[in-house]
């Protein structure tokens, strides 16, 4: 910048994480000399399989910085221009602005050197071009004043390519793009990678087994969370030391890594230290206005240059929201502030306007789920484009030990609370009931305290629960476990999919297979019945 450059253009870019290091550092720049100039963002496809070098698709790029305030974004060097075609194509759909392509003459030879020529690769890139990809185009490896001469000829009087009008959506990233769209269902955040709510977790790590606190992560993942949050605010923790030796092992579990990451703590210097390790496009865990304004704008400020979507959560300087009323008030302000003030992309905020715990005997406390689940629905008639999740547990601390008792509440809630637009929560993946099949009197019961629906709801649902504890034992729970496998192989197989049992699923899969006509039916049907 002191030398008077006219773009700045981080370039053949393998390594998410290191790109946005590298705009974080220019921001910084900028603000330190006072003026800005055009930044141009360059990734490189080494492959057929469409992934950088560290394993992140080309979606999964873009979404990663899309924060940033570019000019340009595209492809250079990498593999054979030929190969690369339906990147260049797929980057013209995804960037809002200008987009570019300068790649090599072919691939090097035996001697390192580059055998097209400028109209070998006129042919390729100029079709490009031509097709209406490109805004910007030239020549990289093994291109020369010749190469370069022929493309310009070959686009001269081409219509640069016009910027597409997107929908705003809520978009995160770990190795591959996670959605949000309309029509998305559900989306969980598994809990358990937490030291301060799975106890199994904690110990792992306190004892430095981290390969089995990895195991916990997998698990969730494999168990259909399609985020994970990760928090180490123990006392006895070097809190942003954890942080990153977890995240960058986590990296380098690709089965893992694949979904975003929501790096969770109550201290900013443990946050910063994990939004410095991911490389695609997490989520702070959280942001609120408990410290005053002007502490919340500094905040958002830099989750936001960090590329990172924030929870929000409904707190202010005058403490946690616990009514409708205060829930409205906290998030209406918050929304205005990093919308109006910050700039904040208002897909990228996820409210979190407090699970609180019901049945715990205060009446103050009895209308604590239904006041979360109206002002849900008035965050999503309101606040355009915002998100809304919540920590689901939450909500049946009161009946801690009874599992049965709480999955219920669990999937009652979720219920609720999804139809008044609930969007993610953070939950345990693999331990959520389905509601269809929730014992009926228990099911009328926790609907009772979740609902506030009579005066003796919470006195009438403890004391069937303490019923339910009484009479649960190994044999009891085995019977039940086993009872699904005495339904019809469609029955089974539904089953099998929403609870995530993989003990009976090649048996039960070649009897249907036996029973329809084609392997087809199998997937058409029961399998997708369970995938619905």
């Amino acid at each position: 910048l002191d030398g008077g450059v006219d773009i700045l253009m981080p370039e053949t870019v393998f390594d998410t994480l290191n790109l946005k290091a590298a705009l974080f550092a220019i921001e910084l720049a900028f603000d330190e000399v006072g003026r800005r100039v055009p930044v141009i963002a360059s990734v490189t496809i080494t492959d057929a399989s469409g992934r950088t070098l560290s394993g992140q698709t080309l979606e999964a790029f873009w979404i990663s910085v899309s924060h940033a305030n570019l000019f340009c974004v595209g492809l250079n060097c990498g593999d054979s221009p030929a190969v690369l075609r339906p990147y260049v194509e797929e980057m013209s759909r995804l960037a809002p602005f200008a987009t570019h392509a300068y790649l090599n003459a072919g691939l090097p030879n035996a001697l390192g050197e580059y055998d097209w020529t400028p109209d070998q690769l006129v042919s390729v890139v100029g079709e490009y071009a031509k097709n209406g990809w490109l805004n910007m185009i030239g020549g990289c490896c093994g291109t020369t004043p010749g190469h370069i001469a022929a493309i310009a000829k070959a686009v001269a009087g081409l219509k640069p390519r016009p910027f597409p009008e997107l929908p705003v959506l809520s978009q995160f990233s770990g190795l591959e793009p996670l959605k949000i769209t309309a029509e998305a269902n559900f989306q969980m955040v598994g809990e358990r990678t937490n030291v301060t709510g799975s106890p199994k977790f904690a110990r792992l790590i306190r004892e430095e087994k981290f390969t089995e606190a990895l195991d916990i992560a997998r698990q969730q993942v494999e168990n259909g969370a399609n985020m994970i949050d990760v928090n180490f605010d123990e006392g006895l923790l070097d809190g942003p030391k954890t942080m990153r030796y977890f995240l960058n092992l986590l990296a380098a579990e690709p089965d893992i890594s694949r979904v975003p990451v929501m790096v969770d703590s109550s201290k900013w210097e443990i946050l910063e230290a994990g939004l410095q390790c991911i490389q695609g496009k997490g989520v702070v865990n959280s942001i609120s206005m408990k410290e005053g304004e002007e502490k919340f704008r500094q905040s958002a400020k830099l989750v936001h240059r960090y590329g990172a979507g924030a929870v929000v959560m409904a707190f202010d300087e005058e403490g946690q929201a616990d009514s409708y009323e205060r829930r409205v008030e906290i998030c209406s302000r918050a929304y205005r502030i990093l919308v109006d003030e910050v700039g904040f992309n208002p897909a990228d905020i996820i409210f979190d306007p407090n699970v609180l715990t019901v049945a715990t005997g205060l009446e103050e406390h009895a209308n604590y789920a239904l006041d979360f689940i109206n002002a849900t629905r008035w965050i999503k008639e309101n606040l355009p484009h915002a998100k809304v999740s919540g920590g689901i547990s939450n909500i049946s601390f009161s009946f801690r030990g009874n599992n049965t008792v709480r999955e219920a509440m669990h999937s009652c809630f979720l219920k609720y609370a999804i139809e008044a637009g609930l969007d993610m929560g953070i939950v345990n993946a693999g331990m959520l009931e389905v509601y269809d099949e929730i014992e009926p009197t228990l099911k009328e019961m926790v609907e009772d305290v979740l609902l506030n629906r009579r005066p003796d709801a919470t006195e009438r649902l403890v004391t069937l629960a303490d019923e339910i504890k009484a009479n649960a034992s190994g044999e009891v729970a085995e019977v039940k476990t086993e009872e699904w496998r005495n339904g019809t192989v469609e029955e089974r197989l539904k089953h099998a999919l929403i609870k995530g049992i993989d003990a009976y699923v090649e048996a039960d899969v070649e009897e249907a297979r036996q029973k329809y006509p084609r392997p087809l039916h199998v997937i058409e049907g029961p399998l997708m019945d369970g995938m619905n």
